[in-house]
């Protein structure tokens, strides 16, 4: 009985970081996509990775776009983008990502995405802050 309990145990325990591996994944796709979509000046796509309470904002692509343009350069034209460290806190996923944009600057973000009623991931925030600096 101990045994199987044991092995209860350890399914669980294995089950449920792969879940976040996957959630984690999911989200690395999210950005890495629209990261890709800005790449191309695909405002379109790119803005359907914002969540609807970003979109609220800026209510269509070629605002949304504009506003990542001029406020978020080393997220627009970047050199390197290179994913750091992912958690969950209240439901949500951050996950850090490492720039260095256009002019070889590092930068680190910050992404927070969140779970849509379509079981979807989608951005609700970035924050950006050169590294060296406080925040």
């Amino acid at each position: 009985m101990r045994a199987a309990i044991f092995l209860f145990a350890l399914i669980i325990g294995f089950a449920v970081p792969a879940s976040a591996a996957d959630n984690f994944a999911v989200a690395q796709n999210v950005i890495r996509s629209q990261a890709e979509a800005f790449g191309r000046d695909d405002a379109a796509t790119a803005y359907s990775y914002a969540a609807p309470e970003i979109q609220s904002i800026f209510p269509e692509p070629g605002v949304f776009m504009d506003m990542v343009r001029n406020g978020y350069a080393p997220v627009y034209r970047h050199k390197s983008f290179e994913f750091g460290e992912a958690r969950v806190t209240d439901g949500r996923i951050e996950q850090d990502v490492h720039i260095v944009d256009a002019d070889g600057v590092p930068w680190d973000a910050l992404y927070t995405l969140e779970p849509q009623p379509d079981g979807s991931l989608k951005i609700i925030g970035c924050v950006l802050k050169v590294v060296g600096t406080s925040a």
